[in-house]
């Protein structure tokens, strides 16, 4: 390799992610702590099969479906879309990031991250042809503006694997014999024109750069900007910065940092989305460049995030200055990278309990969801098809030989084919339970999923090249090791850390005792078994204590008697060592922790009192009642617009109503409903609308029903709440009977309620209907003449968007309006995976050493008053004004909650 590439990877602008386990990454001065890595070496194959094995004629079978179904993809693309970025796989069409699909594109996208991944698939010929399409079509002198980061990651990545992959078949002999390090011009002339993204007073880049202009001009479009995510500094005077912003008592660093101060803008830390690289960069900038600095801080923050982040087999977001308090209740399958990357640190245990986790998650639901709650359910029911899964199932198969991971890998390939899988070439999928899809096929699919299911089922015959000899970087492209210039050496520089944070008992529990790894040849399986219990309900989490069995003594208060509103309930909690935190979505958690308890007999009746409270969930998401439906039907909504909302446990059953409840809303007097109504003559009769907060719902229910109301709404308080950011949850009573309640009583969300809200804002008298689904537009005139062409028109303006020509389902994590017209022609009802998060107001979590479980929906209508944290992602700017029609103000609704989908993925990227 020549100097210019060299000095490309020690500029720092490209980030590395091993593709094996490299015994030569480690020197003699650091045996001791690579030990492990180098035992995993000789592990491979050697362990004894936990299962049957399976035979080469199957592995090559398998082998030969990931070539086929490459190539159905990259053939696709090449025939419908080249040489656009990508292909759209729905309608068989190119797609050019952050321009019109008919432009002329000016990066072919996907072929640059392909383009290495030809060569491992044996396929020299292709290889060459995609070389030189790429040296004769793509131009980089042009005036658009991209993401500096998947820049990066990438287009020069890809240039480089591709120069790497160029220089092995030359130096073979036999083909690309008219090479002369033409990838290598581009991938330098790219990564300078990416360089004034860098000139910040931090070293953190801006996130996006003009190719042509650079940033901060008038003619660049750029350089506005102030915030990046931690992912995205990946330079080497970035990570010094970085590392001098982690907060010093956890050692742990947010999600966004502003790039001129250096405030962290997101404090919330974690291993996945926003993150999730950083971490690759410390561990892969020590093996490639030789580095001991990186090493010694990329153990610094392992140890941390086993510490606060990691609760096997959870790993779960925490704040970075009160790092025992969860941020969230979630994961995003961008940490599903994480097993892999502990594989190559030599913590086998963790990476084996945390990838069961995600592969029973991934049986239950055919793919990773975008996000999935702690108790194993949909979040955001989005699959981009990610290949981070794919990743880690073959770093486990590296280092253990289990066939285990084969089935894995095959599970993954078989619910690509059937359920992703379109003609043009493969969907990512947009609700994981329905199996609906988006027109949507990105470059890190054919980038890096095929490369590690190929190398899962590969033998060592059948690879091109050693894949020992290179690394993977963060994008699956291939660098070769030798590229490690820089001898290793046990100096450090002089920005070091302090001599107490570098001492090495940091390291001495890092990398196990390669002989307590695996003691028994069942130890993998051993751990395997009590997760895929977890995600199976049968046990919530797995943890030192066992189920609640017959004949245990039971806790002074019961879980079915708890409230969170009882001062007296709130001391016997503290007493057992558990306490109640108010999330930000506005849910109750509570923690138990042993150590805190008055005696060892109440912290024992605290555990069992946890374990009630999960038995007491697994039963209450048993009697789960599906969501139901606002359907707004006066003018000019005519029932087009639909809003999901989350049911009540009394009242009436809207399920055993045929018609369901109609009627005109009106606001109620006070606005809680937790007092006598005073406007009851104009709530009676109508469907009365309130407020979330002070009082219990069955209390408001009571009180609009002695005002004569026929039904009633429930309004979120907390400010930017939305059903397709917090799940859905059902309202339970007070305790008390509540035969005498007889009417509705439904409850939304404040995005969803300010729809309504607007509504009535608008036009005054809105008249919705009340039912346990959508119902069609024919049933719901009743045969009267439907609206005419006129008004539909004016429809479709609230809606946004062209009339539909079919319906789908709510999902589970986007339960929002729903869209409706005459083309209708069957009233359609969530199925019970889709409704299942009506509940999780109240699925449990249990901890290892502290279990969490989340509130009733008792508790948490009891304590709703008290102020509520709002998450930054909700936080949006509301329009200033009047408008000239309610249409218009309905619209910048929908197109507001619309807006707060796409949130999860721009924390990850920016469009390029």
């Amino acid at each position: 390799m020549n100097g210019s590439f060299q000095g490309l990877l020690n500029f720092g602008l490209v980030d590395c992610r091993l593709c094996g386990l490299y015994a030569h990454c480690c020197d003699l001065a650091h045996l001791p702590r690579c030990r492990p890595v180098l035992f995993l070496l000789m592990l491979s194959g050697a362990l004894c099969s936990l299962g049957q094995a399976m035979s080469r004629e199957e592995k090559q079978r398998l082998r030969n479906q990931v070539i086929e179904m490459f190539d159905h993809a990259y053939q696709n693309y090449m025939d419908h879309a080249y040489p656009a970025d990508e292909l759209m796989p729905l309608t068989c069409r190119g797609r050019v990031r952050g321009l019109e699909p008919s432009r002329v594109p000016l990066l072919a996208l996907f072929l640059f991250c392909c383009i290495n991944g030809i060569i491992l698939l044996n396929k020299t010929t292709e290889f060459e042809a995609a070389v030189r399409r790429v040296l004769s079509d793509v131009r980089l002198d042009n005036d658009i503006v991209v993401s500096v980061f998947e820049t990066n990651i990438r287009v020069l990545g890809g240039l480089l694997g591709g120069h790497s992959m160029a220089v092995m078949l030359k130096e073979g002999g036999q083909h690309m014999q008219w090479y002369q390090d033409e990838l290598l011009h581009m991938a330098k002339d790219l990564g300078l024109r990416l360089l004034p993204a860098f000139n910040t007073s931090s070293g953190l880049p801006y996130p996006r750069v003009n190719l042509k202009y650079g940033v901060r001009g008038p003619e660049t479009r750029t350089g506005t900007e102030t915030d990046t995510c931690t992912a995205c500094a990946h330079a080497r005077r970035a990570l010094d910065f970085l590392w001098e912003k982690r907060q010093r008592n956890s050692n742990l660093v947010g999600t966004t940092i502003n790039i001129h101060s250096g405030e962290w803008v997101r404090r919330d830390s974690g291993v996945g989305a926003g993150i999730d690289s950083y971490y690759e960069y410390l561990l892969k900038a020590y093996i490639l460049l030789g580095d001991d600095l990186f090493l010694q801080r990329f153990n610094i923050h392992y140890a941390s995030i086993m510490k606060y982040i990691s609760q096997p087999p959870l790993l779960l977001d925490v704040h970075i200055h009160k790092p025992l308090l969860p941020a969230r209740t979630w994961m995003d399958s961008l940490l599903a990278f994480f097993p892999g990357l502990q594989v190559l640190k030599g913590d086998i245990r963790p990476a084996i309990e945390t990838h069961e986790m995600l592969y029973q998650v991934t049986k239950k639901h055919n793919f990773l969801p975008e996000a999935f709650t702690t108790d194993f359910r949909v979040h955001w029911a989005q699959h981009p098809l990610r290949p981070e899964f794919a990743e880690s199932t073959y770093f486990l198969y590296k280092a253990t030989g289990d066939p285990y991971y084969l089935e894995a890998g095959r599970t993954i390939l078989d619910n690509l084919n059937r359920f992703a899988r379109v003609p043009c070439g493969f969907a990512a999928m947009k609700d994981v339970r329905t199996g609906s899809h988006e027109d949507r096929m990105d470059s890190f699919f054919l980038a890096e999923m095929f490369k590690y299911l190929f190398l899962l089922f590969a033998e060592t015959e059948d690879l091109p090249f050693d894949v020992e000899d290179y690394v993977f970087t963060t994008e699956a492209h291939l660098l070769p090791l030798s590229l490690s210039a820089v001898p290793h050496s046990s100096s450090v520089s002089s920005n070091r850390t302090s001599e107490e944070e570098l001492d090495d008992s940091n390291f001495d529990w890092t990398c196990p005792n390669t002989r307590l790894l695996f003691p028994d040849p069942a130890f993998p399986r051993n751990l395997r078994e009590p997760i895929r219990s977890a995600v199976d309900k049968s046990c919530p989490r797995p943890a030192p204590y066992r189920c609640v069995e017959p004949g245990m003594g039971r806790p002074p208060l019961r879980a079915q008697d708890f409230m969170a509103n009882n001062p007296e309930h709130l001391e016997l909690l503290r007493r057992m060592g558990v306490s109640l935190i108010h999330l930000k979505d506005g849910r109750v958690q509570l923690v138990q922790h042993a150590t805190q308890a008055v005696s060892a007999v109440a912290a024992e009746d605290g555990v069992r009192f946890m374990q009630e409270m999960m038995e007491l969930s697994s039963q209450q998401q048993k009697e789960q009642l599906p969501p139901r439906a606002i359907q707004i039907v006066s003018h000019p909504f005519f029932g087009r617009v639909v809003l999901t909302a989350g049911p009540a446990q009394f009242g009436t059953d809207l399920s055993k109503s045929s018609t369901g409840v109609r009627g005109f809303v009106t606001v109620a007097e006070p606005y809680s409903g937790c007092a006598e109504i005073t406007n009851a003559e104009y709530v009676q009769g109508h469907i009365a609308l309130l407020q979330r907060g002070q009082c219990m719902f069955a209390e408001k229910a009571r009180h609009i029903q002695k005002a004569g109301a026929i039904g009633g709404i429930v309004i979120d308080d907390n400010e930017g709440s939305s059903s397709d950011t917090a799940p859905l949850f059902q309202m339970a009573g007070d305790g008390r009977n509540t035969d005498d309640i007889t009417l509705p009583l439904l409850f939304l969300f404040h995005k969803e309620g300010n729809i309504l809200l607007e509504a009535l804002k608008e036009y005054r008298e809105v008249e919705v209907l009340l039912s346990d689904k959508a119902r069609d537009r024919a049933a719901i005139f009743k045969g009267k003449p439907l609206p005419g062409s006129l008004i539909e028109a004016e429809e479709d303006c609230l809606t946004g968007a062209t009339t539909p020509t079919s319906f789908e389902p709510t999902t589970q994590s986007q339960m929002s309006t729903v869209e409706l017209d005459e083309s209708v022609s069957e009233e359609v009802t969530p199925s019970q995976e889709e409704v299942s998060p009506v509940d999780e107001e109240t699925s449990p979590a249990e901890e290892v050493s502290s279990m969490e479980v989340e509130a009733s929906p008792t508790e948490v209508e009891a304590d709703s008053a008290q102020p509520r944290e709002e998450r930054d992602s909700d936080r949006r700017e509301e329009p200033e004004g009047d408008t000239d029609s309610g249409s218009q103000s309905v619209d910048e609704l929908l197109a507001d909650w619309r807006e707060d989908l796409e949130a999860f993925q721009q924390m990850e990227k920016d469009e390029l």
